[in-house]
C-alpha cells in the first residue's frame, strides 16, 4: 500500500489540514475498509469501484467526490480491484464555509460544487500515476476559488486554534476565553458553522489522539495515556474509545499490530477491515 500526505499551502492552512493520496491494488478481489471517527471532515475523490456498506450489509455506490463529515461511529467502504483515493482533510469549523455549502450533520454527503468538475482532470493524473499533479490541481483550485479562506468572524478560527493546540483536551470555557467570546456565543457560532457542539469536536479530537497512540505504540500504558490526554481515568478512556470505534482499546491494538506491516506508523483514513 502507498500512502502520502501533502502539506497545505500557507494561504489554506487555517482551513485545510493537508491533502493525501492512498493507493492499494487487490487485483480482481474485494476488500472492506473502515473509516474511524476523528476531528476532521474529508473531501474524498475516489477512482475505484467503491460502495458504502450499511449496518445490514447492503451497499450504496459512492460518487466522486463526496464528503465524510464528523462521525460518531466507524463507516465501512467496500472496494473492488485497485483503490485510489485523494483526500482533502479540512477542519470541521471551516469546511462548509470553504465550499459555501449549507451546514449539515450527515456522515457521508454528496454535494454539488464547482470542485466536482475537477474529477476528469484529476482522474487522468491518477491514471498516469501522477498523484502530485492531481494534488497540485486541487491546491490551485482552492487558492483561486477563495481570495481568502478566513471567515469575517475570527471567533471560530481562534476557537479552532485552541482546540487544535490542545488536541481536544480543553474545556469549553477555556476555548471561549481563547476566542474572546462568551460560552453561549461560542456555542451558537460553532453549532451554526459545524452542526456540532464544541464538546462534540473536542471529544473526537481527544479520541483521535488515543487512536493514533494505540496505533503507533500498542503497548502504551492506558492509565498513563488517559491522564496525558485528559480523561478522568482509564475507564473513561475505554468507554469513550468504544463509543467512537465500536471496539475496546485492547482489541484495537491487537488489530493494529497486524496492520503495521501494511500501513506503517501513521494512521490513514482508509484502514482495511
Amino acid at each position: 500500500m502507498f500512502h502520502q500526505e501533502y502539506e497545505s499551502p500557507t494561504e489554506l492552512k487555517e482551513a485545510i489540514k493537508c491533502f493525501w493520496y492512498t493507493d492499494k491494488d487487490f487485483g480482481d478481489g474485494y476488500a472492506d475498509f473502515e473509516v474511524v471517527p476523528d476531528g476532521y471532515a474529508e473531501i474524498i475523490f475516489q477512482f475505484s469501484e467503491m460502495s458504502l456498506l450499511d449496518t445490514s450489509g447492503l451497499s450504496k455506490p459512492m460518487p466522486s467526490p463526496f464528503m465524510v463529515g464528523l462521525l460518531n461511529q466507524p463507516l465501512i467502504f467496500r472496494v473492488k480491484g485497485r483503490m485510489q483515493v485523494i483526500g482533502v482533510r479540512c477542519y470541521p469549523w471551516t469546511v462548509f464555509d470553504l465550499l459555501e455549502l449549507p451546514v449539515g450533520k450527515d456522515s457521508v454527503k454528496q454535494f454539488n460544487h464547482p470542485i466536482t468538475a475537477l474529477y476528469t482532470v484529476i482522474e487522468k493524473f491518477v491514471e498516469n500515476n501522477e498523484p502530485e499533479r492531481a494534488i497540485d490541481t486541487l491546491k490551485s483550485f482552492f487558492l483561486n476559488y477563495h481570495v481568502s479562506v478566513r471567515a469575517t468572524d475570527a471567533t471560530l478560527f481562534k476557537a479552532g486554534n485552541s482546540l487544535t493546540e490542545n488536541k481536544g483536551s480543553v474545556g469549553v470555557s477555556s476555548v471561549a476565553e481563547a476566542a474572546h467570546a462568551t460560552v453561549r456565543t461560542l456555542e451558537r457560532k460553532f453549532k451554526q458553522a459545524t452542526g456540532h457542539t464544541v464538546k462534540d469536536v473536542a471529544g473526537l479530537m481527544r479520541f483521535e489522539q488515543v487512536r493514533n497512540r494505540l496505533w503507533s505504540e500498542p503497548k502504551v500504558n492506558l492509565a498513563q495515556l488517559a491522564n496525558e490526554v485528559g480523561y478522568a481515568d482509564q475507564g473513561h478512556l475505554t468507554r469513550e474509545f468504544k463509543r467512537y470505534s465500536g471496539t475496546t482499546p485492547a482489541a484495537f491494538t491487537r488489530k493494529a499490530k497486524l496492520r503495521q506491516e501494511s500501513y506503517g506508523d501513521d494512521f490513514v483514513a482508509f484502514v482495511q477491515s
